[in-house]
């Protein structure tokens, strides 16, 4: 496989007939299909046989990017405006005096004690499940962790499609499978769900608000109907990402009460800035115990110098400002507005991004970027959805409102009949 001589979704021959072509035990060609099995190489479908599989490792969905010229206004870099990220120098020095005082050592508590209360104070204002408190690098460190303590290469996570396409990336490198979940405005489509995970679906990770790149965020309705499914399969694990905290003016609406397995992740990368690299874990006991273990034997701990920082800024109210949200509201408004007027259809109910179906992905990011405007092609977030363009409109100008939505109708012309679902 590794020098090409064995193709992706080729079969493999029968254990029995390959060990006695080698001269082996069959048990011990067995060992080494399962060996090949646990690192995500082949894939195994009961009397179908073994093959290689259809896909590498990861999709490198990173790479699906538009290189942008000078002269060209960036849309599509997904960062939040940083006019709008608070000061780090103050809550730095201070986390560093208290360093300074109380130095951090081998042995010591991995999370701010202050930082766990305000935390859990705040989870809990939300409806978030009481649960043990685990600090991980991001979202997506966090999420991660919790897959490899729960899940083995070749099990089948829901995803939903559109979705973050980081994460898209990370199932299949952990050797995991991915299914589609539908998502309109409110957020995944409960049929979709339903489908997913009565077909064997281990895992379900839901963005509960600022969803990348649709910009849904779970109703009440919606995570009602939610709840029900998960009520229908208990042994799911559930993941809840909820990093739109602090720049969403739109509620929070937990599934975590319905899940024996679940996590929930709250990180500051979009209020504070990406850079901070620190998420808030919570989960039932299990699941926090076995990411907290496996983090003691990698990095250890995130840096609680870090953690104190972020606890000042959280602590002084900073992250959950109202004018953040509503600028980032105000600005998806302008251009949803804008392209309604000229007969697009657009979504983004909350966060950073508005996402607009279109019928040729290629054709249209290659126009708006002879127009001036560089956008995201929507192949960096899909799996089965149609297609789709990823606009970031954290630093939309009002002057810019008009002109851009003007170059995206010349792009797309009117809305095509299938929405993002």
């Amino acid at each position: 496989m590794a020098a090409g001589e064995l193709l992706p979704g080729q079969v493999l021959p029968p254990m029995r007939e390959l060990a006695a072509e080698l001269g082996v035990n069959p048990n011990t060609v067995a060992a080494a299909y399962r060996t090949l099995r646990e690192r995500g190489v082949i894939e195994t479908a009961g009397r179908r046989g073994s093959r290689v599989r259809p896909k590498p490792a990861t999709t490198g969905r990173e790479h699906i990017r538009v290189d942008v010229p000078d002269g060209v206004r960036d849309m599509s870099n997904g960062n939040p405006d940083p006019a709008l990220l608070p000061s780090l120098a103050k809550a730095f020095a201070e986390a560093a005096e208290q360093a300074d005082r109380e130095p951090v050592l081998y042995g010591d508590a991995p999370m701010e004690p202050e930082l766990a209360r305000i935390a859990r104070a705040e989870l809990n204002a939300d409806g978030v499940p009481d649960g043990p408190l685990a600090v991980a690098s991001g979202s997506l460190d966090a999420i991660e962790r919790v897959l490899a303590a729960h899940l083995k290469p070749g099990d089948s996570v829901a995803l939903e499609d559109p979705g973050w396409g980081s994460l898209l990336d990370l199932v299949p490198a952990l050797g995991l499978r991915t299914v589609p979940v539908g998502v309109d405005d409110e957020g995944p489509l409960p049929d979709d769900v339903r489908r997913a995970l009565a077909a064997g679906a281990r895992a379900l990770i839901v963005t509960d608000r600022a969803q990348n790149p649709t910009g849904a965020a779970v109703s009440a309705t919606r995570a009602r109907a939610l709840r029900s499914v998960l009520r229908e399969h208990p042994e799911t694990l559930l993941i809840e990402d909820d990093h739109g905290h602090g720049i969403v003016d739109l509620p929070l609406r937990p599934l975590a009460g319905e899940a024996r397995t679940w996590a929930f992740v709250r990180s500051v990368a979009k209020g504070y800035g990406p850079d901070l690299r620190l998420g808030v874990l919570t989960g039932d006991a299990v699941t926090v115990d076995r990411v907290r273990g496996r983090q003691r034997l990698g990095p250890g701990w995130v840096s609680r110098i870090t953690q104190r920082a972020v606890l000042r800024l959280w602590a002084d109210g900073t992250l959950d400002s109202p004018a953040v949200a509503a600028a980032y509201r105000e600005r998806r408004d302008l251009l949803i507005e804008a392209l309604a007027e000229r007969g697009v259809e657009a979504h983004g109910r909350s966060g950073l991004n508005v996402w607009i179906p279109v019928p040729d992905e290629t054709g249209a990011v290659a126009r708006l970027l002879h127009a001036g405007w560089a956008v995201a092609p929507g192949a960096r977030f899909r799996m089965s959805a149609p297609p789709g363009i990823r606009v970031t409109v954290s630093t939309l100008t009002v002057e810019e409102a008009g002109p851009l939505a003007d170059a995206i109708a010349s792009a797309v012309g009117p809305a095509p009949v299938r929405s993002y679902v």
